[in-house]
Parts: structure tokens; sequence; C-alpha cells
């Protein structure tokens, strides 16, 4: 064959050549053995041996328009499986633009590895193209970051860094793999390739026995205690430890993040409209897998007079802000089954002496419920975005994994919206990322195709990664979108009228009048526009039934706001 065609021969499949193994299939092995079935990447010259590799170990390879996309997708997908989810990018500005996502994990705690390319080792300071200082910038938003030196350490490295991921709470962590590394061939006894099952212990632990027993004794006893299911409750799997816990002994329960889903609307023990004043009037609060940050009021909301347990993954996290009065570091499932069954056989758990408590707290529930409803069910146009919110929440079913995506229409989400089932509440956590809805959409359904996934996205929102519900045509993964469109980022602009007045409310924060519906349509999806309240219900049946990705483009109000935007409660 002449020197100036490309070769077009198959793989040399020679006993010679299965001898020896390259750096990009030794990574698809590694990723095989941790369980890896899929990778979210946007290609580039650094990475495709990686790419040879997931074909030859049957790992699918999803190819996204932006590598933000790839990395929030990886994030979704070890939320909804439980399992690590694995983004690829090329160097330079492919991992650059992956930072975000990346970052998104890390404060909500998913475990996720991102590899990036990098040019050769043969040219390490010489100017390679989209040579950068990755290592250094992904070092303080991961739980792990390093450059693999050598072919033969790939995929004991990619083993490292997924052990890496469940070091405390879980996390996010990186690869840096240089293009002559992912290129060479090594003989493969010189490989050291992880057997699965074979290089982490188990992460799961049932806390100090001694203030198991403790916090057994302060709930049997307590006149009105309180508890709040974080995330950390879906991440260890422990909703049915946390069920159990909250009706043996008769506890209200609140839920944020991930947490929602873990008791289903309608349950006695479900409350979502009362928590400011159950926290104000309890006498032991407890705290699960929820940090004292931003959305708790840095523990300044919690009454002073009550018994505070934190019960939490990382030991860092446990007292930060605020004294508490016991702290449990473990495994949210194994330690509340653990308070459960050290209570049992006390007096009832103090079970019976709670009824006036949740009886008081379901009247708080009742008089919020009956101040918002004339907006739950306003006949306005626009539309109220309580209106909207209140109609998705009818909409979803047992099966919808809801997904929010936006700054001020979700906050109004997040006071109606009530998931059916665990694990079935997506939010971007509290980075508070725009943009996490489109990927968030691809790794839930690709991840559960079984589920209808719902998604409600903000105008601006949307517009940062939109272009990927290209990414769902194509991959043919049917969804319900709602774009609640006010042409506005309304979270900031309330922020600006109040602070410097009326004149300077629309600086920096008014958009364009987008019909996402269209955009939709021309993508090869379903689309519809909404302007009237009852046409709501109608359109989001039509778009279920359509199957295909859709979005509906309903008109909000722009200048009804909800109230945590109002009280600037996330700058406070």
């Amino acid at each position: 064959m002449p020197d100036d065609l490309p070769d077009d021969r198959p793989h040399d499949r020679t006993p010679a050549a299965r001898d020896t193994i390259s750096g990009g299939h030794l990574v698809a092995r590694a990723l095989k053995a941790e369980g890896v079935d899929r990778i979210y990447t946007l290609c580039g010259g650094h990475i495709i041996d990686i790419y040879d590799g997931c074909v030859d170990e049957g790992i699918e390879v999803v190819d996204v328009r932006h590598e933000q996309v790839a990395a929030h997708a990886a994030d979704g997908y070890a939320r909804i499986t439980g399992r690590p989810g694995c983004a690829v990018v090329t160097a330079g500005p492919g991992t650059t633009d992956a930072v975000t996502g990346v970052a998104n994990a890390f404060r909500a705690e998913s475990p996720m590895l991102l590899i990036g390319g990098q040019g050769a080792l043969t040219q390490h300071k010489m100017g390679s193209l989209q040579d950068l200082p990755h290592v250094d910038m992904m070092t303080p938003i991961t739980k792990f970051a390093a450059a693999v030196p050598d072919t033969a350490r790939v995929a004991d490295m990619v083993s490292m860094a997924f052990r890496e991921c469940y070091h405390g709470a879980p996390g996010p962590s990186f690869l840096e793999i240089p293009r002559d590394v992912l290129d060479a061939k090594v003989p493969v006894e010189k490989a050291r390739v992880p057997r699965p099952g074979g290089y982490r212990a188990s992460t799961r632990s049932a806390g100090d026995p001694e203030a198991i027993e403790k916090l057994a004794d302060l709930l049997t006893h307590a006149e009105k205690p309180a508890i709040l299911l974080g995330s950390q409750v879906w991440t260890t799997r422990g909703t049915e430890a946390a069920v159990e816990l909250v009706r043996t002994l008769n506890i209200p329960a609140y839920m944020n993040g991930a947490g929602r889903g873990t008791l289903p609307p309608g349950d006695p023990h479900h409350f979502q409209l009362s928590r400011r004043y159950a926290f104000s009037h309890a006498d032991v609060i407890v705290i699960v897998g929820t940090p004292f940050d931003f959305r708790m009021g840095y523990g300044k909301r919690l009454s002073p007079a009550a018994t505070v347990v934190q019960i939490d993954l990382d030991y860092r996290t446990v007292g930060k802000n605020r004294d508490i009065d016991l702290g449990i570091v473990g495994d949210a499932g194994l330690v509340l089954k653990s308070v459960t069954e050290a209570a049992s056989g006390r007096v009832n758990g103090g079970a019976s002496r709670r009824k006036e408590w949740l009886d008081e707290l379901r009247a708080a529930e009742q008089t919020a419920l009956d101040k918002r409803l004339p907006q739950l069910r306003s006949d306005a146009s626009p539309i109220h975005p309580y209106r909207l919110v209140s109609e998705i929440n009818d909409f979803l079913t047992e099966d919808s994994i809801y997904i929010g995506d936006g700054g001020d229409i979700v906050t109004f989400s997040g006071q109606v919206v009530q998931p059916k089932s665990p694990g079935h509440w997506m939010d971007p956590g509290p980075l508070g990322t725009l943009g996490v809805g489109v990927p968030f959409v691809l790794a839930a359904k690709q991840a559960r195709p079984d589920k209808e996934v719902v998604a409600l996205f903000g105008d601006g929102a949307f517009s940062l990664t939109g272009w990927d519900f290209e990414t769902l045509v194509r991959y043919d993964l049917p969804f319900v979108g709602i774009v609640g469109n006010n042409s506005s980022m309304n979270q900031i602009r309330y922020g600006q009228a109040a602070k410097y007045g009326p004149e300077r409310e629309r600086v920096g924060n008014t958009l364009g009048d987008v019909r996402y519906d269209e955009f939709a349509r021309m993508l090869g999806g379903h689309g519809e526009e909404v302007r009237d309240p009852a046409d709501i219900g109608p359109a989001l049946r039509r778009a279920r039934e359509s199957g295909k990705p859709s979005l509906i483009n309903v008109w909000v109000d722009p200048d009804a706001y909800a109230p945590g935007t109002m009280n600037q409660t996330m700058y406070k």
C-alpha cells in the first residue's frame, strides 16, 4: 500500500498484537470493571483511542454538543443509578468547558470521573495544541485530580480516581491523560487492571454506637421532634430506613434536594409548607445529609432552644456554621436503621405522645396552603407561575422523574411540586448551576428508559445548554419539557429593583421573547405555545402522547416573584 494512502485494513488481531494493549483500551477496561456502561463526550483528537476501547468493551459513547453537557450528564447519571458517571473530553477548552459540570457535582456530592486529554509528554512545556495546567485547575473542585504518567498505570489510576470519589461524602475526580500515553501500547502483563470489586472497601458506616443510643433516647423522650431528610438519604439509598424511623417513632419529616420523594405526598408524616414553623417550635431537630449552608440559613433558622442532631457522611460538615448537641458521621440509611432498632421497645418510642404535635403542624400546612390557593388556581394571563407549577404537580405520576432547571420559576416549583417516589427529584444542588436540565434529562432517560421525565426550565436556564435538545432528538429520548418564559432573569431582576429602584431593574437581566416551542419543532421535537392557564394541562398531555422530546413554551407573568426570591434568602 502506498505511504500516502490511509490504511483501511482492520486492526491487527495477530497473537503478537493481542499481547499488547493501548492506553485508551486500558481506560475502557477500567471503566468496564467499575460498571460504567456509557460515557458522555465531545470528540477531540487527544481522546479518540478511548472511544476505540469503549467500542471493544461494549461501552456506549454518547456524543453531545458541549462539554458542560457531558459533565452534567455524568453527574446526573450518578444520581439516578447510584453508580459513578463518566465524561471524557479533549484537552484545553474541552476540559475548561467541563469545569462547571465538575464544580456542580462537587457541591452536590455526586460521584463522577472526568477524563481530560492532554498534549503528548514528549511535547511537555513546548506549547502543544490545547495544553493547559488542567490538574491545577481541577484540584480545588474535585476529591482527586492527577495526570497519568505512564501507559501501564492507566487502568490503575482510573480505579484510583473512582475510589477517591467515595472517600467521605461522594464527589468528582479528574484524570488527565497525555495523548502519547493513551496511544502507546504496553505488554498486557505489565499493565495492572484492577479486578472488579477487588479494589474498594465498603464505605457504609452505622456511626458511633454510643451516639446512636443517645439519639434513640433523645427521640424517645422528645415532645416535638422534627427531621429533615436531605440528599444523602437518596445517595446512600436509605429511603426504607428513613421511612421506617419516621413511621415507627411518629416523627414529622421534611425533605430537601434529592431527599424529596422519600415519603409520598399524602403520607401522614410528609410535611412541606410548615418547615419554618416546625424548626421554630421543635424541641429536637435531626438534620440528615444536608449541610448548614445558605439553604438552611447557615443553621440560624433552627430554634436556639432545640436539641440539634446532625448526621452526615462527611465529618467536616458536622457542626459547621452552627453548634450542635450531637453529631454522627455515617451512612444515613444505616444510622437511621440503627436508631430505630435502638428505640424499639422504649415506651412505644414516644410515638403515642406526638399526635397533637403532628396535628399542630398539619394545621400550619393548611394555613399556608389556603393562603396560596388563589394563586395556584389563578386564571390570570399572563399565567401566574404558581398556576403553572400546580398543573405540573397534578400531571406527575409515580413514574415521573422531575427535573428543575432555573432560578425564580424553580423556586416556585420547590414549594409546590412533590415527587411521588424516591429518587424522582433532580435539581442542580447548592451550586445553583443553571443549564443542568437538558443534560439531566439525557442522563435520566438513558439510565431509566422506563420512567417518564418531566423537566421545568426557566427561559434563561434553558438557553445555556438548550442546543443539546438535538441530542435528545438524535437518541430518541422523549420527555415532557416546560419553559416558564418571562423573558427575564427574574431572580436577579427582583434584587436589582429592590436595591437600585425600578429605573435600573432591567439592567443586564432582560431576554428576548423566544418561541422555544418553535425551537423544539425545528430540531425535530414536539412544541406548543401556551398563553391561557386552561391550556396547560391539555398541552402537557399532548407532549406526553407525542413520544418525542418536547418543549411547551408557557408565557408566565414577569412581575410575579417567588417568596424565596422576594426574601432574597439565597444571599442572606
